[in-house]
């Protein structure tokens, strides 16, 4: 606004007798104010809000300006968002009764302007005295979710009794539609917003926003819990991916003393395991007597016989078949002191050397939060280290020395004469950033980091029919060294103590494995495929930086640029070749149609999956059109697998649909002009 136009606006508010009662009639006779962004009026009503402020004797009281109040709260409903501040601090509306307040919002709410009423709700910070259920049903139905947030963000009971109303709606035994009949008539109006699936994932945004104990929600809690307890059982009995060991401590974890969850758990037993083997693992599991009515009370000798028998198999085939580490156990050092950690810091701290680095974590499975780190690896030529993360870092706080442990990673990480060798090391610093807040901005300093992901997408020689069979760290480890890893132990309970014989050999095979892969492929480069370029690269004498990309599970970790999309061979430090919206196409899952009306307006072309439909369609469509899979949760194991290396990517559940689509185009690095936006049907 220029500012001779401000200026004439000021004269004009001077010349009048009564500026607030002249500018009111000028609204009601005009229809320009009612348009978006900066309108005339807009600019007429902030510059008298201005003017006011240097005219103190112009606002009024009494009786005059009882009754222009009552005629502006007959127009706000028919304001834009943007003249309500300014309307509501020149009119004082603060200072009008507070019971003519809410009855005027109930009224527009009869009106079936639920949306304007949430919204002059919160500008008069009414909702202390209104029924957070009834407002927020219609919001909910008509998927403003924002505004929901937003109505109850500065109030933290109300958060609660929205947090509860949501979970009560998620009981199994509660009919969604006693809520949506009432607004059967309701405009824009989205009931299959209020399925179960879609509260879930509102609950836990809600409870990470706004720092609510999640035991606020047992019914979401349960039902999540529950999904646990149904992916752990795929893992143990249908993919046969977990180790017994492991499967327990999870399945121990998860039900805990949660009746409910201990009665699925002995169903899920009788299913899978028959009377016998659910009567074996409910007593080892503890479960209360009362739910073991019916089982067999004593294991036959034949099946404790064949039970032992099955493992020893099991060890022996594991040793023929898979990945072993060449070191002796008494090479490998399980550190939770200090005095044992400084010992092990002169030793990697040594330039020249070359040091595998690893981190592992106790699985999320959708829970709300980072996952922190519980063990870092570090693998030397002859010995490996295992930081037990949590007791030093509790340690060194009790001696004042909180900084201790970041203090070290920041040496190793940003000396160049030591070569750190990890795979998908983005995803372990974003996850060592949340355990250990002074390393969040760690990546800006690294040097001499080779991220072997990187080099996975280069190396020749990768069948299809083993990359069904493997995949990731395990998938590179079999095609350079001849065996894969096993993987048994890898959604194990890394934070439990003491950490199992099975878990310590895992962690450290994982990190050592990576010094044999660096030294096959540093003296064999030509037959893997990989070019003398590459080979400089491997041997540290480039160091180009990662970009960083945060992450919830360690299985989405990502190349060094932050790409998994497959395309043309690239440099491992280099970023992926941009594309334009109309060149990136993707399935979005029944979770993400948020995310996936969003990126549809900025012209990439989007198929939705139906709330009915199951997870695997995407695979099938992502395979039968060439289309990138978004998903996020647990969805994500299984929908990877089934598509090329780079064709399914996990977005953050806990995020927006706008801050989600922002994920998705900086990750895949792809690039929106104003042409694109709209330029699809919606």
């Amino acid at each position: 606004v220029s500012r001779q136009l401000k200026e004439e606006i000021r004269r004009g508010f001077a010349r009048l007798e009564d500026p607030l009662a002249g500018f009111l009639a000028m609204l009601e006779s005009s229809s320009d104010w009612k348009g978006k962004g900066h309108s005339l009026g807009y600019c007429i009503t902030t510059e008298l809000q201005l003017w006011i402020k240097t005219h103190p004797a112009v606002p009024q009281s009494g009786t005059k300006l009882k009754k222009l109040q009552a005629r502006v709260l007959g127009m706000l409903s028919q304001c834009p968002t943007n003249l309500l501040d300014p309307l509501i601090s020149i009119y004082q509306l603060h200072t009008v009764d507070r019971n003519c307040l809410l009855e005027h919002v109930s009224h527009l709410y009869l009106q079936g302007s639920y949306k304007e009423a949430a919204i002059l709700s919160i500008k008069l910070k009414l909702q202390p005295d209104q029924d957070v259920e009834k407002m927020c049903t219609p919001l909910l139905l008509q998927d403003k979710t924002n505004l929901v947030e937003d109505y109850v963000a500065e109030y933290p009971e109300l958060q609660r009794k929205l947090l509860q109303t949501l979970d009560k709606w998620c009981d199994p035994s509660f009919n969604i539609r006693d809520i949506t009949r009432p607004y059967q008539g309701l405009s824009r109006c989205k009931p299959e917003k209020l399925n179960r699936r879609v509260l879930s994932k509102l609950v836990f945004r809600l409870l990470e926003r706004f720092s609510v104990d999640p035991a606020l929600c047992p019914n979401v809690i349960n039902q999540r819990h529950l999904r646990t307890l149904n992916y752990l059982f795929y893992k143990r009995f249908v993919e046969k991916t977990m180790s017994e060991e492991n499967w327990a401590d999870h399945i121990q974890s998860t039900v805990g003393e949660n009746r409910w969850l201990q009665a699925q758990l002995v169903q899920a037993l009788l299913r899978h395991c028959g009377a016998r083997g659910a009567a074996r693992w409910a007593r080892r599991c503890r479960l209360p007597p009362e739910l073991l009515q019916g089982l067999p009370e004593e294991l036959h000798v034949q099946d404790r016989v064949e039970e032992v028998t099955k493992e020893d198999n099991y060890e022996a085939s594991k040793k023929k078949d898979y990945y072993q580490i060449p070191i002796s156990r008494e090479k490998i050092h399980f550190l939770q002191t200090w005095e044992e950690t400084l010992q092990c810091w002169e030793k990697v701290l040594q330039p020249g050397q070359v040091v595998g680095v690893d981190m592992e974590w106790k699985p999320s499975f959708g829970t709300v939060g980072k996952p922190r780190v519980a063990l870092l690896q570090l693998a030397l030529k002859d010995e490996v280290f295992l930081l037990d993360l949590p007791q030093l870092l509790e340690q060194a706080e009790a001696e004042g020395e909180k900084e201790k442990l970041s203090r070290f990673i920041q040496m190793l990480y940003s000396d160049s004469a030591i070569t750190k060798l990890g795979y998908g090391m983005s995803g372990d610093l974003s996850s060592l950033a949340a355990t250990c807040s002074p390393l969040k901005d760690m990546e800006k300093q690294m040097q001499g980091v080779v991220d072997l992901l990187a080099v996975d997408k280069q190396v020749d020689g990768l069948s299809p029919e083993h990359r069904h069979q493997e995949k990731g760290l395990s998938l590179l480890v079999q095609h350079v060294l001849g065996k894969p890893l096993d993987k048994t132990e890898q959604l194990s309970n890394w934070e439990k103590r003491p950490l199992r014989e099975e878990q310590i050999l895992y962690a450290a095979s994982d990190a050592y494995c990576l010094l044999e892969i660096y030294q096959r492929l540093c003296k064999d480069p030509e037959s893997f495929g990989l070019g003398s370029d590459l080979t400089d690269s491997l041997m540290g004498k480039q160091s180009k930086k990662p970009r960083a990309k945060k992450q919830l599970n360690k299985q989405e970790a990502s190349s060094p640029s932050g790409q998994e999309c497959q395309g043309p061979r690239r440099e491992p430090s280099g970023p992926p070749a941009p594309l334009s919206p109309r060149e990136f196409s993707v399935v979005c899952d029944n979770m993400l149609q948020g995310l996936g009306r969003y990126l549809r307006c900025l012209g990439v072309d989007v198929r939705l999956l139906g709330s009915e439909d199951d997870h695997r369609k995407a695979a099938e469509i992502a395979r039968q059109e060439g289309r990138v899979i978004l998903t996020s949760g647990l969805p994500y194991q299984t929908l990877r697998s089934q598509v090329g290396e780079g064709r399914c990517f996990s977005v953050n559940c806990c995020q927006k649909a706008k801050e989600q689509a922002l994920q998705v185009l900086k990750h895949f690095n792809v690039q929106v002009s104003p042409g694109d936006i709209f330029s699809r049907c919606q």
